[in-house]
């Protein structure tokens, strides 16, 4: 295992997934650093167009590689143009006002950035077929994004000099990618499943270049437990309901094993039935699976971080705010009554 995959959560850990409301770099930079002191977040605005997207935020970090927006989405290039350049000068603006909330801040700070295979599966080559389909493609993808990450991850610590980075891929299509469910351009069919052995090389590959540890992200289900962690992830973020029984025993694998894991509980958006009144109600079912599980119960404010269920984007400013603040409270009653 890589050291880089040595990481323990502060005890109380809480986060933003990262995708905020609204187009106000500085408010979004201040709720992500206020909200949740354990483990600020660099906030996404996509609200702002193609380029502040996950997708768009993400080619704009890559090396020698180019995309630009097509009537089918995000297509790769021959040079920069002026979609790269926007999804560079929105990425600049974002740090300059987490940089500005964050001064003589030391501690966990978190980035985030779309993996190699939710790119590969999001992105199309010159022909218009996704670079899924072309190994060798993915290949190049993997090592531009790697150096597109150690570039910024040095950035932030120029910026932050007291930070202890975190890197959060975005891999919310990985699923898909590993059971052949991405469609082709066509629509008419779906690329074939990944190679398992494949998929896991690329991420070990792009965990250990990066130097930092590696939380992977995704809210959809059937998250591969197992391998991001041969894969070196340091640490898997999910949305806790989407976790089946079956799952279990991954989740408690994944907690002796000491990977983190980022559970998320609270609702992306104003939820009727799970109002935000009862910070201890929303990691009950955390606490009952730990019990169930039988593991430690002092490992797990140290083992456990709450998080939205997914990303904030389409949620009011106002929500967004109280959902991070609860999520921090409901992080604190986990170190005040674990059992």
């Amino acid at each position: 295992m890589s050291e880089n995959t040595e990481f323990t959560l502060p005890e109380g850990t809480a986060t933003g997934i990262g995708s905020m409301p609204g187009g106000d770099a500085r408010e979004a930079a201040r709720v992500a650093t206020e909200a949740v002191p354990a483990m600020p977040f660099l906030p996404e605005l996509p609200a702002r167009g193609p380029g502040a997207d996950m997708i768009g935020r993400t080619l704009g970090m890559l090396v020698e590689l180019y995309a630009r927006v097509e009537p089918s989405g995000w297509r790769f290039g021959d040079r920069p143009g002026r979609d790269t350049k926007r999804a560079r000068a929105w990425l600049g603006e974002d740090l300059d006002a987490l940089e500005e909330f964050t001064q003589g801040y030391e501690g966990p700070l978190k980035v985030q950035a779309v993996g190699p295979w939710t790119l590969a599966a999001g992105v199309e080559l010159r022909n218009g077929e996704l670079a899924l389909g072309d190994p060798g493609a993915c290949r190049d993808l993997a090592a531009s994004l790697a150096e597109g990450l150690k570039a910024h991850l040095d950035d932030l610590r120029r910026r932050v000099p007291g930070a202890a980075p975190v890197l959060q891929l975005d891999e919310p299509s990985l699923t898909t990618v590993l059971y052949g469910r991405v469609r082709t351009a066509s629509g008419y069919r779906t690329h074939k499943a990944a190679d398992r052995t494949v998929v896991e090389g690329a991420l070990r590959e792009l965990t250990e270049a990066v130097g930092v540890p590696v939380v992977v992200h995704s809210c959809a289900p059937e998250v591969p437990f197992a391998l991001l962690r041969r894969a070196g992830a340091a640490g898997i973020s999910f949305d806790f309901a989407t976790l089946t029984e079956g799952e279990w025993d991954a989740f408690g694998e994944a907690a002796e094993g000491g990977t983190a894991l980022l559970a998320g509980v609270v609702p992306g958006a104003p939820h009727q039935e799970s109002p935000l009144s009862d910070p201890a109600g929303s990691v009950g079912g955390v606490r009952a699976l730990w019990r169930r599980l039988g593991l430690a119960p002092e490992a797990l404010a140290t083992s456990v971080a709450v998080t939205p269920s997914c990303g904030l984007a389409g949620a009011s400013p106002a929500y967004a705010r109280a959902a991070l603040a609860h999520c921090a409270k409901a992080a604190r009653s986990l170190v005040d009554n674990p059992e």
